[in-house]
């Protein structure tokens, strides 16, 4: 059918109408979808179409010590980046940049020819070289605030913090394992730029700065972490050793407070030490614990009420053979005590008590005590030990395990399950966190100490101790570990090392260590020492107890816990570190109040002027200093009632 040209006209009018139509509403569809449903997407990419973005380093949250002292910090630092399409002489610019920024001309040519809009020339650069090249003045070399991780204390506590990179993330320990929570938001560097994407100017960038991260409060007390770091690289060098652990628990809540690893290294230029150094061996490293474990073999014993401390074990006079091999001792005993089992560190006497026990309720007990297992501290890489299932030991496998061989620990584990009997026989949970605080100083997570499980009663847990009180004792294996003015008990050890390349036990290599608690009738802190591979002297009595010594003998004063035997000289006082931040050399010794509100002196022999005038101002009473240095007099005797009237003074003199 033929349509009139006025027909066709009017159809081709109605099509084009549609057509017109349905463009207007895509249009309208479009512009819906893209200001409406898309808006934040498309006002983003406008927005990267005339603005360069450059992602600058987040602020990480400090770490702090247990009192407030900076372990970890960010500090704001400049870095240096150039604009090559404003640099107007580029080989003129590298010749004067490359001295203070300690680059190749060449390198900074090519950097500065570069084609690129934005390019670093160096980042977190050291203030002096900064200012060097602030100086130059130099068009298209600018400079941006980024922040740079700072370890005030350099060495200090290097294997529990960590370090971090260049962006920074947390590459190890717990700046690696807390990332997250120290890691802030990270800021920009926006520069604007025209259609054919250039500069608008010097005046075009603007910083946008990020969040802080949180900051943690450590249960780490940075004057014992001193203390222990320096005592064990003293060990280290007089028993030419090749590495070494102390690990400093209080027993009450089983808080970390010193974790020290020998060698060490420094976090602020941690790329110059061997990855070696970097190594958290008390988390880390496995040994095994030898003669220390008869502690927990005795603990279980005594627990389940098989043996009792005056029980006589027949010892063989030196020489016992079990499942095919013979164990020896390092004297030839006949009958020994279980206490003197313990006291002597026994091996035949040992092995008998393991049978006595068997296998699967010595299992049972070594697992309750926390080992096999990762004790689940907040830090990477914890090692559990190997402890093999009881079905798997044979009858010498039982008597190796009862004198500390055929299986391994860490030390961590070890202190850990030592404070359990220094507690009364409760395991606590570890932890190296007290706190985390955000950037407003509002607290994000508060800890408390945890109770793990109970492991034995109170009644076996003090048998045990009066023990290894005798350990420290005339007749004792650990007498070196005696602390004067405090009652001791600890427990010696000296373990064999396994031979790589044979697979049987080394000749001469040897892991000596010392663990024990101090006052032994109230205990403050637990510690472990361990020495790698000593070579002077090899036994743990020799070797590990005097470092245990001096350490407790120090944190006890430093924690201001009293002597407990008056009729001996207590230790001198710490060396505390100073470093930006002053801190408390000491603590003042709680008030002891006599009869009728009577003082007592304090035993203030070795104390310097600061300490003695603070536990005077504690306790209110009224001193009268001679001297300067030390004290190496005092009146009244420590110990002694101050009455009414008397004359209290102390007399100090430099040390020699």
């Amino acid at each position: 059918m033929k349509l009139s040209p006025e027909k066709s006209s009017k159809i081709r009018i109605a099509l084009m109408g549609v057509v017109f139509t349905l463009f207007f509403l895509a249009v309208v569809g479009r512009g819906y979808w893209l200001q409406v449903i898309q808006n934040e997407e498309t006002v983003a990419r406008a927005r990267r179409q005339y603005k360069r973005i450059i992602p600058l380093t987040p602020r990480r949250g400090a770490i702090y010590d247990r009192n407030g002292a900076a372990l970890a910090r960010s500090t704001s630092v400049d870095s240096i980046f150039a604009e090559p399409f404003r640099v107007s002489d580029v080989d003129a610019s590298a010749r004067v940049l490359a001295k203070p920024l300690g680059m190749t001309r060449a390198a900074l040519r090519k950097k500065l020819a570069s084609k690129r809009r934005f390019v670093w020339l160096q980042r977190k650069v050291q203030p002096d070289q900064s200012a060097m090249v602030r100086k130059l003045k130099l068009r298209g070399i600018a400079f941006t605030k980024e922040h740079q991780r700072f370890y005030p204390n350099g060495q200090l506590a290097a294997q529990l913090l960590g370090f971090t990179g260049l962006d920074p993330k947390g590459l190890e320990g717990l700046e690696k394992y807390y990332d997250s929570q120290l890691l802030g938001q990270e800021g920009f560097l926006v520069a604007a730029k025209d259609g054919r994407r250039k500069g608008l100017g010097a005046s075009d960038k603007v910083i946008q700065g990020g969040s802080h991260g949180n900051s943690l409060y450590l249960t780490i007390d940075r004057n014992l972490q001193y203390l222990a770091e320096k005592e064990l690289a003293v060990a280290l060098k007089d028993a030419k050793a090749r590495a070494g652990s102390v690990v400093m628990l209080d027993p009450v809540t089983g808080e970390i407070l010193a974790m020290a690893n020998q060698p060490t290294y420094n976090p602020n230029a941690y790329g110059r030490f061997p990855a070696a150094y970097r190594r958290n061996r008390a988390v880390c490293d496995e040994f095994e614990p030898g003669s220390t474990l008869k502690v927990f073999l005795t603990a279980a014993a005594l627990n389940e009420n098989l043996v009792q401390p005056q029980r006589l074990v027949d010892c063989e006079k030196g020489a016992f053979r079990v499942g095919g091999m013979t164990i020896h001792d390092h004297h030839p005993y006949e009958q020994l005590t279980v206490t003197e089992v313990l006291s002597k560190s026994s091996n035949i006497g040992s092995a008998k008590i393991g049978k006595i026990l068997e296998r699967q309720r010595y299992f049972d007990y070594l697992t309750h005590f926390g080992f096999g297992e990762k004790t689940g501290l907040d830090f990477p890489g914890e090692a559990s030990g190997q402890l093999r299932r009881p079905n798997q030991w044979f009858e010498g496998d039982l008597a190796a395990i009862s004198f500390g061989q055929g299986m391994t620990v860490t030390a961590l584990q070890l202190a850990r399950a030592t404070a359990a009997i220094a507690n009364g026989g409760v395991l606590m949970e570890a932890d190296l966190v007290k706190q985390v605080v955000d950037d407003r100083g509002e607290i994000v997570e508060r800890r408390s100490p945890k109770v793990a499980r109970r492991v034995v009663s109170q009644k076996a847990a003090a048998q045990v101790r009066a023990m290894m009180e005798l350990v420290t004792q005339e007749g004792g294996t650990g007498t070196l570990a005696a602390v004067p003015g405090y009652r001791v008990g600890g427990k010696t050890g000296t373990a064999q090392k396994v031979d790589p390349v044979t697979g049987g036990y080394s000749a001469d290599k040897r892991v000596a260590s010392f663990v024990g608690f101090a006052p032994a009738n109230h205990p403050r802190i637990v510690i472990l020492v361990v020495i790698d591979e000593p070579k002077t002297q090899v036994y743990g009595g020799l070797v590990a107890a005097p470092v245990f010594s001096r350490l407790a003998g120090q944190a006890l004063l430093y924690l201001g816990v009293p002597p407990t035997e008056r009729d001996m000289e207590a230790p001198l006082p710490p060396e505390t570190l100073e470093t930006e931040v002053a801190i408390s050399t000491g603590v003042a010794q709680p008030e002891r109040i006599g009869k009728g509100g009577i003082p007592y002196m304090p035993h203030c022999l070795g104390m310097s002027c600061r300490q003695v005038l603070q536990t005077m101002q504690a306790q209110g009473i009224d001193i009268r200093i001679k001297g300067s240095g030390r004290v190496v007099e005092q009146s009244p005797a420590p110990g002694q009632a101050i009455s009414f009237g008397d004359e209290v003074w102390v007399k100090l003199k430099p040390p020699t």
